[in-house]
């Protein structure tokens, strides 16, 4: 995702994601919650990490405790931002924050014993170069039905129309290909459920399921769906996220 979106984010509410009031149900589990676990699983105080698309730095700062040292690399200048104050307010100094590209970065080669990817970009032939043999890549990504119903009412969106098989047999094959061991794979439907229309308008506003969302200008669509979608609950906005633990062989 450009820094330049999520630049534009932060500039109109001032933080990185604004706040919708939502609830959610997990039928499979909580596929953050397993992202979470399986880091910690493969942390060690004696091992140097990487975080791709670090955001504003609260995610990153809280598994700190658990690594010699993270890096945390971003495209946006405004959530590095973010970042560098959250880290001033924790007060952690084994944590270094910068602006890179992921597809490129200007790390040497078997650098990292942990890379990991929180829903942030995937540069699996980077990766591989600079995680060290027998280190590990951990990411939890969007999955092909994330939000599908809301993007074929909209006829466009995240992925839309450029997903042919399913996110996570792309992904597999993708480590598999550059020569990583998939140790863990695993795909989370789930459902979101908004409290108003105000809330979902609201949460679409900062988030890249649409990068040109426009709440004028695409209010009769959000309206259309909004009414097939509406129960009980609230609004329902199906989410999918992928979860996968690899090892460079």
């Amino acid at each position: 995702m450009t820094g330049n979106f999520y630049d534009k984010i932060v500039r109109k509410f001032g933080k990185d994601v604004p706040e919708a009031k939502h609830i959610a149900h997990y039928p499979e589990g909580d596929p953050e919650g397993v992202f979470e676990q399986e880091l910690l699983d493969l942390s060690g105080n004696d091992k140097v990490a990487l975080d791709l698309g670090c955001g504003d730095g609260r995610f990153t700062l809280r598994m700190a405790a658990h690594f010699q040292q993270i890096v945390g690399i971003e495209g946006s200048v405004e959530r590095l931002r973010l970042a560098r104050a959250e880290q001033q307010t924790g007060g952690r100094n084994n944590i270094r924050f910068e602006k890179q590209d992921a597809y490129q970065t200007t790390f040497a080669q078997d650098t990292f014993d942990l890379v990991y990817s929180r829903r942030g970009p995937t540069p699996y032939h980077e990766c591989h170069r600079i995680i060290k043999s027998g280190g590990h890549f951990l990411t939890i990504g969007i999955g092909e039905k994330d939000a599908w119903e809301l993007k074929q009412i909209f006829g466009r969106g995240q992925g839309y129309g450029a997903w042919n098989t399913p996110a996570l047999g792309q992904a597999e094959g993708r480590l598999r290909q550059e020569g990583f061991k998939v140790l863990h794979r695993q795909s989370f439907l789930y459902d979101e459920y908004f409290a108003t229309y105000h809330d979902l308008d609201l949460f679409l506003q900062g988030v890249p399921i649409f990068e040109d969302f426009d709440s004028q200008k695409d209010r009769n669509l959000l309206e259309e769906y909004v009414a097939m979608s509406q129960i009980h609950t609230g609004i329902r906005l199906p989410r999918h996220r992928i979860v996968i633990v690899a090892m460079k062989l």
